[in-house]
């Protein structure tokens, strides 16, 4: 958990080294650009084994990004560009993952002109707060590793290491941290700053701009998760929530049998996807899931749950699963129109209903026909209406399959496996 001693040399070193390159590029082109090394490594906090290094390139404000962003390509030749609100340069040094992040050098962080410009404020003000506390974040940081909670990304939606560095400073310690979070309900405001009116799961103000929430990302469950683990840790402390167990991937007929055993039915919804940031192909996928939910659940079948996994490594695939209930249907269904007394609007519905199985009838007023289902199994109606889906802007084009679940297990392969693992075994602390 904590860094040793080689660790901290060896990020010492690369730090320095980037920082110091950064001030004889810009000197080598006569520009004005500072290093500035922020996040976890900036205020040792940052965990064994985390190999991140975060040094941002700041112009002065009347400055120009691109200015930065060259210098940032010329420190790391072997690169690739990323795009948040704007570029920036990721490199991998000396097997640590470094992002070279062009910013505005404000002196207020009420005059900031992108989001990332606020991120050097964000470290001189924990700096200058978390002294004789370094341990005590690492202690929470590593807790929430444990439980599930860390990690500000879309994909996860839990606490981001700034916010856990926050809590220490507002709590105190990492104990007090868990002592006030068992009591949390959603809605809670915690004051570290004066800000602006917010509704969220939990509310903390970011003392750097006070119209920002700094745990925004978090999503209600997540924020749950981590009360609930802060209460049975405190009830029963124990070396598990820091490191849990290894969980090992299940072979394909432990899978096999685990489907049988729930007696449910499965679909799998495989799309390839463009090369682009979790954080932007996740909320894309999430919406696509929304989407095959309505479907399925408009149309009568039942859905006991679903998730959605993005895979990287050659072609980048998007993963979509549901678990249905129930997953077929009679062939007859009801079809309900409008009240008789709408002569207009029933003598349509009746011109559009020409051949019901039954009807039309009466009931309540309405009229009724049952008529012929188009599809009976969950899985063709999938097939049958995937175009008609709103799969958001970046996953509608791309080519897909749909997968019965004998068909998804025949095709499994160990990444597959590892999902429906995750999926099969999800489960969170709860005393």
């Amino acid at each position: 958990m904590k860094p040793s001693e080689e660790e901290r040399r060896q990020i010492e070193r690369i730090s320095s080294d980037l920082l110091r390159r950064v001030g004889e590029v810009a000197g080598a082109k006569g520009v004005a650009c500072r290093g500035i090394l922020v996040g976890s490594a900036a205020r040792n906090t940052w965990l064994s084994g985390d190999r991140d290094i975060d040094i941002f390139l700041a112009v002065p404000e009347d400055g120009d990004l691109g200015v930065a962003l060259e210098i940032a390509r010329e420190i790391a030749p072997a690169h690739e560009e990323r795009y948040a609100e704007h570029a920036y340069v990721h490199a991998v040094i000396d097997g640590f993952e470094v992002d070279l992040v062009p910013c505005y050098d404000v002196r207020d962080p009420a005059r900031i002109k992108s989001a990332v410009d606020r991120t050097p404020f964000h470290s001189l003000y924990v700096s200058e707060r978390i002294k004789g506390r370094e341990d005590d974040v690492l202690l929470l940081k590593q807790f929430m590793k444990g439980v599930g909670v860390y990690g500000s990304d879309l994909k996860t939606g839990g606490f981001s290491g700034y916010l856990a560095e926050l809590l220490v400073i507002h709590y105190g310690s990492f104990l007090r941290v868990l002592e006030g979070a068992s009591s949390w309900r959603p809605g809670i405001r915690i004051d570290i700053a004066k800000g602006a009116d917010i509704s969220a799961p939990l509310v903390v103000i970011d003392p750097v701009d006070p119209n920002r929430n700094v745990a925004a990302a978090l999503t209600l469950d997540r924020m749950s998760q981590f009360v609930a683990a802060a209460r049975c840790f405190l009830k029963s402390p124990d070396i598990s929530f820091f490191f849990p167990p290894e969980s090992h991937t299940m072979r394909p007929d432990e899978i096999r049998a685990e489907i049988e055993r729930r007696g449910t039915e499965f679909i799998l919804l495989e799309i390839i996807a463009p090369d682009m940031v979790d954080d932007v192909l996740y909320p894309q996928m999430r919406k696509a899931e929304a989407s095959i939910k309505n479907l399925l659940e408009r149309e009568g079948f039942q859905l006991l749950r679903s998730d959605v996994d993005l895979l990287r490594g050659g072609d980048v695939r998007a993963r979509l699963l549901f678990e249905l209930s129930i997953w077929e249907l009679p062939s007859a269904r009801r079809h309900t129109g409008p009240p008789v007394w709408e002569a207009e609007h029933a003598s349509r519905f009746v011109r559009s209903n020409p051949s019901p199985l039954s009807g039309p009838y009466i009931e309540n007023g309405r009229l009724v026909v049952e008529i012929t289902r188009k599809y009976r199994r969950a899985v063709d109606l999938l097939r049958g209406e995937i175009d008609r889906i709103s799969l958001g802007r970046h996953l509608s084009s791309g080519e897909r399959r749909i997968l019965s679940t004998r068909e998804m297990l025949e095709q499994m392969d160990g990444d597959l496996a590892g999902f429906l693992t995750a999926y099969l075994n999800k489960r969170v602390t709860v005393c």
